[in-house]
């Protein structure tokens, strides 16, 4: 099953994914009660009471839930303020059901632009600093195909003024994502690997 990798640089982010007990905690909170105060407001709710318990609870577990996704989902917080920004990547298989929602998306994300990622190839971006409903927060996706899967980076910011200063940094981290084949014991003569053509 193939698995995502990924070399974020730790000054400026901390793993969701492999961060489990104490480890990362304060990090894991924030941003969920940060994910969860945007859900709220996309449904034009404020926040509930008890969503601070709500956000902790849902910290502790994530790291275990994710780890038993194996490698299929890896998130980040933003280091210096996890409450301005998350980064999920995943990757999914392509299935005719995935590509046919991906083909009725709104308009609005047909706005993309071409976006290289060493280790994945070409692929697209769409960058929504200020999205048309209000209540939907900054955020920004990057799409590959790889033919039988679809690998995506999402990030959402809480602050649209302060999107822009954060954007370079979330390419950066996008271009190290790449995919890993687990291989058994004599599956790899028969896989032949190519990197991406360079422009």
């Amino acid at each position: 099953m193939p698995r995502l990798q990924a070399d974020a640089d730790a000054t400026l982010w901390v793993p969701v994914t492999d961060s489990l007990g104490f480890r990362g905690r304060r990090h894991r909170r924030t941003a969920i009660r940060m994910l969860l105060t945007q859900a709220n407001r996309a449904v034009g709710q404020t926040e509930r009471q008890g969503s601070g318990f709500l956000a902790w609870s849902m910290s502790q577990v994530a790291p275990f839930l994710m780890r038993r996704a194996a490698g299929r989902v890896l998130v980040w917080v933003w280091k210096a303020d996890p409450d301005l920004l998350v980064v999920m990547a995943q990757i999914q298989e392509a299935t005719a059901q995935l590509r046919a929602a991906r083909a009725m998306m709104p308009m609005e994300y047909d706005d993309t632009e071409s976006f290289r990622n060493p280790h994945l190839g070409m692929g697209e971006k769409l960058a929504m600093p200020l999205p048309s409903d209000p209540r939907t927060p900054p955020f920004a996706t990057y799409t590959w195909d790889t033919g039988t899967h679809f690998v995506t980076v999402t990030a959402v910011c809480s602050d649209r003024e302060r999107f822009g200063i954060v954007t370079g940094s979330i390419d950066d981290l996008a271009r190290t994502v790449r995919v890993v084949d687990d291989l058994a014991v004599g599956e790899s003569p028969t896989v032949l690997r190519i990197e991406p053509p360079r422009p």
